[in-house]
């Protein structure tokens, strides 16, 4: 049985609205990567338009859109991404030249309620947190090793999922 509104109602579906503003957001970021590789040179506009609709496409093809993400929450995230791979990379070149640094290496599998796109995103902010790399997922965990196991990362992990869910305007149910 197929429902269809009736005539002169206004019918709205909010998958669409979804769908349309993740296409408008994915291809103006696409679009700006283009406009910044290639120093926006005027013989690079119209392949640029190109490659843009179809990374759109084949964006929302692999990973459609299903909740939608905020970027003034994106632009408000940045400052705290920015300082966790500068806090990353600080403390990698200190172990690197430190043998005195402690190590204590370990996998553990994290739980997250998180949806696909936004379980990958965790994933690269735990790859920046100092002395974590995530290095998979498998039936909705995400497989971390550890540089110290002893690091306080039982804190720190669902905070940053709590971060991620607070992106896509969802709660955490770890935070």
């Amino acid at each position: 049985m197929v429902l269809t509104p009736a005539l002169g109602a206004h019918y709205t579906c909010p998958m669409d609205k979804i769908f349309l503003k993740a296409a408008f957001h994915r291809a103006m970021l696409f679009a700006g990567g283009w406009l910044v590789l290639t120093n926006a040179q005027h013989d690079a506009l119209a392949p640029g338009l190109g490659v843009s609709i179809a990374a759109t496409w084949l964006s929302l093809r692999l990973l459609p859109a299903r909740h939608p993400v905020m970027l003034w929450r994106l632009a408000r995230h940045l400052p705290r991404f920015v300082a966790g791979s500068l806090k990353g990379g600080v403390d990698v070149a200190l172990r690197a030249f430190s043998p005195r640094m402690r190590l204590n290496p370990g996998w553990i599998e994290v739980s997250c309620d998180l949806p696909d796109g936004a379980r990958a995103a965790l994933g690269g902010e735990l790859s920046l947190m100092p002395g974590t790399l995530a290095a998979g997922s498998a039936e909705g965990k995400l497989l971390v090793h550890l540089l110290d196991t002893d690091a306080g990362h039982d804190t720190a992990i669902p905070r940053e999922a709590a971060y991620i869910a607070a992106l896509i305007g969802r709660r955490s149910q770890q935070a």
